[in-house]
């Protein structure tokens, strides 16, 4: 700021915006610089990826155990261990494997569910899991 006196003796304040002008000028300069690379981009063609049908839902085997150990195959009850066995190579040779969902009751003991995995294992079954986990809860 510049005082001057005025002849009647009167103080004068003028802003010298000369300063504020020239940074003013930087600033656009920058801009009008800097714009042109924000905006700049490349073009890439990129390898397409096959369109693949939606896969089909595998099958599902419903296994029950009973609490006396009866093991019941797709709601047929089967007489022993052995034809659970041939029931579990015959599932794992298909390809691809279906799941096998086990559904034991609430009272079965831990014995019955261990000779069917050890079976299953056995087989090679590779897809195998728990059903309805949910009804152990009470």
């Amino acid at each position: 700021m510049v005082a001057r006196t005025a002849s009647s003796g009167a103080t004068l304040c003028e802003i010298n915006i000369t300063p504020l002008i020239d940074v003013m000028l930087v600033l656009l300069v920058t801009l009008v610089v800097t714009l042109p690379l924000m905006t700049h981009a490349v073009k890439l063609d990129l390898p397409r990826a096959p369109v693949s049908q939606p896969e089909k839902p595998p099958e599902v085997i419903d296994v029950d155990i009973d609490s006396d150990g009866t093991v019941v195959w797709k709601g047929t009850v089967l007489a022993d261990f052995q034809q659970l066995e041939s029931a579990f190579l015959n599932e794992a040779r298909k390809n691809p494997q279906p799941e096998i969902h086990l559904h034991p009751d609430r009272h079965v003991k831990y014995d019955y569910v261990a000779q069917v995995l050890a079976r299953a294992q056995r087989s090679h079954v590779e897809k195998i899991g728990f059903a309805n986990t949910g009804d152990f809860s009470n």
